[in-house]
């Protein structure tokens, strides 16, 4: 069989965030198949999210810094199945209006998501936060579920925002 290739690095290039063709790409996998992916830097983040999907990887240094990585399923299977990211919120229309709010728009990685964290930090369960980022936050979602937080969020209309609502606390 054979592998499922693709590159990113054209995506990153122009600032765009490959999260979502990853996904989908891992979606189209054939039992068994592996995904190999070009990259501009190493994706050590990506690392865990798809040990989290049951694929082990393989990360080989290319020329100019650049990086193939070999994405391959556990034993041979995917041990779990592809989690939308879209949305961990129940019923987001029922919640309080947002009592805090941050703009991260024109803040670089971490910084957006060291700050969200910190704000949830000292907010009372049942809270909303309302945050403007410049890009869709990939790497928080997993940091809301392990702390029991929910979310909704979604691209502005000209698709240049990314608006977050977190709910502290529980997902009731």
């Amino acid at each position: 069989m054979n592998d499922l290739e693709l590159d990113v690095r054209p995506i990153l290039r122009h600032g765009g965030e490959p999260f979502g063709a990853i996904m989908g790409a891992v979606a189209r996998l054939a039992k068994g198949q592996r995904l190999k992916l070009y990259a501009t830097f190493k994706p050590e983040p990506l690392f865990h999210v798809m040990a989290s999907q049951g694929f082990k990887n393989e990360a080989i240094p290319l020329e100019d810094g650049e990086w193939m990585v070999i994405f391959a399923p556990i034993d041979g299977e995917r041990v779990a199945a592809v989690e939308s990211v879209e949305s961990q919120a129940a019923s987001p229309e029922t919640w309080p209006d947002p009592a805090h709010y941050l703009d991260c728009a024109e803040l670089d990685p971490p910084e957006p998501m060291v700050r969200i964290l910190a704000q949830l930090e000292i907010m009372a369960d049942g809270e909303v936060l309302f945050a403007l980022l410049g890009r869709e936050p990939i790497f928080l979602f997993p940091e809301l579920r392990a702390r029991g937080h929910a979310w909704a969020g979604d691209f502005d209309e000209t698709g240049e925002a990314y608006r977050l609502m977190i709910r502290a606390g529980g997902r009731s």
